[in-house]
């Protein structure tokens, strides 16, 4: 077998991605993967993505809550790429058959009206940049086999990326106290879960600078225009056949993402 490299991970994950089928972890075989060498895994295979015509709208942010990182040991969330071809249209079904084990999280989504390039970027400046916020549910779907993986793993998966749903209302950030905008999480009609905005990194202000700091240290930037997801608030849920998730929020409306049997 040959020599684990960044075209070869590349490859790898994306040939688990459209098949679609779970593999075990890279770090399962490559051992002395690092966070520096899974950031060039996840430009490689964005990269692939743009040459077959997909377009880069955004980022994601993940494991922006303090729980999640204590048990990856980490203090700072994980930044990854949104393109065109993740978008799941209002009213669209999950499409199972293109993904392995769908979970779903809501989310609060920025969408920038600025430029926002690090380092050094805070709070105050990250959210003078941001034009409206939405409401959005991501659907995460690792290429690992039971969402297994090491936080080196995790980045070079894009972070789980698969899919994501915005809300239509759109309000300016002074309109809300993002902190306190909360959200209910509801499965089948029961609700299993809710959250406020402090769940993210204790102001999802403080991720989306985090966000802009981390990219800067890669040579890149949060552009106009471009959506970002700032973190699951609440722990994903899974989206088995015939399963409906709705989030409803204090301001920002709801949404709902439902898959067929």
């Amino acid at each position: 077998m040959s020599t684990w490299s960044v075209d070869r991970a590349a490859t790898e994950l994306l040939d688990a991605q459209d098949t679609p089928a779970a593999r075990g972890p890279l770090s399962d075989d490559w051992q002395n993967l690092d966070l520096r060498t899974a950031y060039a895994i996840q430009d490689e295979t964005l990269c692939r993505r743009v040459e077959r015509g997909e377009h880069v709208v955004g980022i994601k942010l993940g494991l922006t809550s303090r729980a999640k990182q204590q048990r990856m040991g980490i203090s700072s969330p994980l930044v990854a790429w949104l393109t065109d071809a993740m978008t799941l249209p209002a009213g669209a079904p999950v499409p199972g058959d293109e993904l392995i084990h769908p979970r779903a999280e809501p989310e609060l989504v920025f969408v920038m009206k600025e430029r926002l390039a690090g380092p050094g970027v805070t709070a105050s400046r990250a959210m003078s940049a941001v034009g409206r916020v939405h409401a959005g549910i991501e659907i995460i779907d690792s290429r690992y086999r039971d969402f297994r993986f090491t936080l080196p793993d995790v980045v070079a998966d894009n972070a789980s990326s698969a899919r994501y749903s915005t809300g239509s209302i759109g309000l300016a950030p002074e309109q809300l106290d993002l902190a306190l905008e909360a959200c209910l999480v509801e499965v089948d009609g029961v609700i299993v879960d809710s959250a406020t905005g402090s769940a993210v990194q204790g102001h999802p202000a403080e991720a989306l600078a985090l966000a802009a700091n981390t990219l800067a240290e890669r040579g890149l930037a949060i552009e106009p225009g471009w959506i970002v997801f700032t973190g699951g608030m609440t722990d994903a849920v899974p989206v088995g056949p015939g399963t409906a998730v709705r989030v409803h929020f204090s301001h920002l409306g709801s949404l709902v993402v439902h898959r067929g049997k």
